[in-house]
């Protein structure tokens, strides 16, 4: 490839194979991503929207181009977004087809007038939507009403003081200083303006009435006597999240105990660990992220985190990636009590002194943290209040125009119907909302959706797709001690079982390869993992 001017570059055909692509880095830094079929050639910002991955790592499978990080999807056709958590397709550049070689030029791109999430902005522009909760979820929704043409009213309830911003860096990035208050916000802090959203902070919702498509909020005043006004829309979106388990433990509601789940809350664990000797209570993934962040932020005296069972994140990996991750963390300072609960948590006037195990065993703390899950806030919802959250359609639907999503919805995926607490969870139901709302029958219903996640611990990412019942069954590729690594999960020792999941580290082409397969019903068998199938060749050859 040579470049011809600073916007126009040269590229040769041979380079682009038939149904695959190919991206190209730049002096500027930016990346030129090429996709193929026959003799159909396209050209894209090769940059994931979401953080910059080079799409051109990633896997093509279709007309599918899947991010290598976070799994952020593309049409290859004309760059339209297909799936979280990317908020937005992809940029789009006219080729000249010069024979053997293409001219792209960058200081120009073409308006997908129907696609890549750019419509005519005429659609409802009677009807008005009000999403209930400032979480992924509703802004989601919200963005993607706009980019699909919808020119209704949308306002969004917030009981946050905040505009909507990114939670999964909480645990990550701003736990540990990489990241500032300005880098969490969603679609920037300008965002709500921008796209015509009359965003309500600091605003309650005491009811939501679905048979009704009503709502009742009350506005935080100060006041307590302030009045609550009955509101019904046209379209009543449901987001209301999850809020922090509080164990009951003796001492977890004193000063010096925490929880995290918001920005607020975020802010005040960085600012009272410094110094301190931190225990953290339970070992899933958001225990474990706090354990990385705080300990690669440097600031406080120690780490403890205490677990019910032997090891870490036991519902997600095996015994063996699980005493790998266990030990990156030891070797980072991070401390572990296995085998053990909490009995109480110890503190005087001055605060926090340790916690007293069931054992009868003592810990010494200044600060204790709570990663002992959430549940879903569907106490609004009072006529379908069900602690295993909302039963709701292939289209996030409760009743006719009423949608409840995210963390509260039960919601039929490619896995079965089941409710999860993953951000791009969250984002995937925003997106098949406001599909729902506007009748785009061109965006995919739930049912074809598959559960991701990702956490980052001790400057490693782990991907994790699918949704396994059990992770006695897997099997491991790869290099533990240098935690490299990917793992395949099966529900049974059968050699016809089809993984249900995956894990890994460092493999990031064949966890986006892998989730694709699993999308489209070909996920590998047993048999096929031990006698060396090659994921990212079959979803290649899906391609074709």
């Amino acid at each position: 490839m040579t470049s011809s001017t600073i916007k126009t570059f040269t590229i040769d055909k041979a380079d682009i194979p038939d149904g695959g692509m190919k991206s190209f880095k730049q002096d500027d830094d930016s990346i030129i991503l090429i996709t193929r079929d026959e003799d159909e050639f396209r050209a894209f910002d090769g940059k994931c929207p979401h953080a910059g991955a080079d799409l051109g790592d990633g896997v093509r499978c279709g007309n599918r181009v899947v991010c290598p990080w976070h799994h952020g999807t593309f049409d290859s056709t004309d760059g339209s977004l297909l799936e979280p958590v990317a908020a937005d397709g992809l940029t789009q550049y006219p080729l000249t087809d010069n024979g053997d070689s293409l001219s792209v030029n960058t200081s120009e791109t073409i308006d997908q007038s129907t696609s890549n999430g750019k419509t005519n902005n005429d659609k409802l522009g009677d009807t008005h939507t009000m999403i209930v909760g400032g979480g992924a979820a509703g802004f989601m929704t919200a963005h993607r009403l706009r980019k699909l043409g919808y020119s209704g009213k949308i306002t969004i309830i917030s009981a946050d003081d905040k505009a909507p911003y990114d939670r999964t860096l909480l645990s990550k990035a701003f736990m540990s200083g990489e990241a500032d208050e300005e880098k969490l916000m969603l679609g920037g802090s300008d965002w709500a303006e921008d796209h015509n959203i009359n965003l309500q902070l600091k605003t309650t919702v005491s009811e939501v009435r679905p048979n009704e498509n009503a709502l009742i909020v009350k506005k935080d005043t100060g006041d307590s006597d302030s009045d609550s006004e009955t509101i019904r829309p046209d379209f009543l979106v449901v987001a209301t999240g999850a809020e922090p388990v509080i164990p009951p433990i003796e001492g977890a509601q004193q000063s010096g105990v925490y929880t995290l789940r918001s920005l607020d809350d975020a802010k005040a664990i960085k600012a009272a660990s410094v110094g301190k000797r931190v225990v953290i209570v339970g070992t899933g993934f958001i225990g474990m992220e706090v354990a990385s962040a705080l300990a690669k932020a440097g600031r406080v005296a120690s780490v403890t985190v205490i677990g019910r069972e032997s090891r870490v994140m036991s519902h997600i990996i095996s015994a063996s990636v699980s005493d790998a991750l266990i030990n990156r963390h030891q070797d980072r300072g991070v401390s572990f009590v296995f085998n053990a609960s909490v009995d109480k948590i110890n503190g005087n006037d001055k605060g926090v002194s340790g916690v007293t195990l069931a054992s009868g065993e003592r810990v010494d703390a200044d600060m204790v943290i709570l990663g002992t899950g959430v549940s879903p806030r569907t106490d609004v919802l009072s006529d379908v209040n069900d602690p295993d959250g909302v039963q709701v359609d292939k289209h996030l639907q409760l009743r006719d125009g009423v949608y409840a999503l995210g963390d509260i919805a039960k919601a039929p995926n490619q896995m079965g119907r089941m409710r999860i607490e993953h951000w791009r969870v969250a984002l995937q139901h925003g997106l098949v909302t406001a599909a729902a709302i506007v009748g785009a029958d061109d965006v995919h219903d739930n049912t074809e959706r598959v559960p991701f996640f990702w956490t980052m611990q001790c400057d490693k990412s782990m991907r994790y797709s699918g949704h396994a019942a059990t992770t006695d069954h897997s099997i491991l590729q790869g290099d533990l001690q240098q935690f490299n690594y990917i793992e395949f999960y099966f529900d049974d020792e059968g050699e016809d079982t089809r993984a249900s999941a995956a894990s890994g580290v460092g493999h990031d082409k064949e966890m986006a390869a892998f989730g694709e397969l699993l999308r489209r019903g070909h996920a590998p068998t047993r048999a096929q993992i031990n006698a060396g199938f090659s994921v990212i060749e079959q979803a290649h050859a899906l391609s074709r």
